[in-house]
């Protein structure tokens, strides 16, 4: 059989995963960064799949008020996701309801700095703070949250859970200004076959998604010409991507268990040029 059962039906259990698929019934997931962009996607995708959903980011307004109108499952916990305690406990948050399976890295900064522009040489301590929240904040909640992984029930396939971390294609194609966050981006990319490969032998699987130009808070201050200008410089569809199209990737990940190691591209054939 392929991925139809006798009936024709797809192979998809009650909690929406499929046959080989996370189970997220009585489950617990945890992103980061959300409370806004593609973290909050995420969670508003995972919410009702999950027993409970932690939303971690350091806006407790936002992260609050997320969690409040979501309801029932839904939590929020502050965090800055380069500091270990602060990760934690909020893994500790997610364990205290249900055995943690998910964890999401959304939580990313930007900066534009050249290695040598008009006033000196790059900022050291803001290429230092970029790879800080990318690149290692991503590892601490991967370290972290697979600890508490490995410690829950594996299903039939001896799988216990996933961890899916933000790249972004600035990590292959980073333009004149983003060296510290191209850096960033590659570092999640290279980490995530190593890490998939570490994890293997406790059921755990790890993925990246790497997007282009998506509809963020980062880009609605923009004027919107310059907004509808870079959805054009996407092939197709020539437009901004939506949160809920990079949710729906996460999603998929979670349900195919054949997607691990992998840095998956979500840019509409996008290929930034220089500048």
């Amino acid at each position: 059989m392929s991925g139809l059962d006798a009936g024709g039906a797809s192979a998809r259990g009650a909690a929406g995963a499929s046959a080989d698929g996370l189970d997220l019934s009585g489950a617990s997931a945890l992103v980061t960064g959300g409370a806004s962009g593609l973290g909050e996607a995420v969670v508003r995708r995972l919410h009702g799949r999950c027993a409970a959903v932690v939303i971690v980011d350091r806006d407790a307004a936002r992260g609050e008020a997320l969690a409040a109108e979501l309801g029932g499952g839904a939590r929020f916990a502050a965090a800055d996701v380069t500091d270990a305690g602060d990760v934690l406990r909020a893994v500790e948050a997610a364990t205290a309801v249900a055995p943690l399976r998910v964890a999401v890295n959304c939580a990313g900064v930007v900066i534009g700095q050249r290695v040598l522009g008009r006033d000196g040489p790059h900022d050291l301590d803001a290429f230092q703070r970029t790879i800080a929240v990318n690149l290692i904040g991503s590892f601490n909640v991967m370290r972290l949250a697979a600890e508490a992984i490995a410690r829950s029930q594996p299903g039939a396939d001896g799988q216990r859970g996933v961890i899916v971390s933000t790249a972004s294609i600035a990590a292959f194609d980073g333009q004149i200004g983003q060296i510290a966050y191209a850096a960033s981006k590659a570092g999640v990319a290279g980490m995530t076959l190593p890490a998939a490969r570490d994890l293997a032998g406790v059921g755990i699987r790890v993925c990246a998604v790497a997007p282009g130009t998506f509809e963020t808070p980062m880009l609605a201050g923009l004027p919107q010409a310059t907004r509808d200008e870079l959805g054009r410089a996407v092939p197709f569809p020539q437009r901004l991507g939506r949160p809920d199209e990079f949710a729906a990737l996460v999603e998929h990940v979670l349900d195919n268990a054949m997607l691990n190691g992998e840095t998956i591209r979500l840019d509409g054939a996008l290929r930034m040029p220089p500048r």
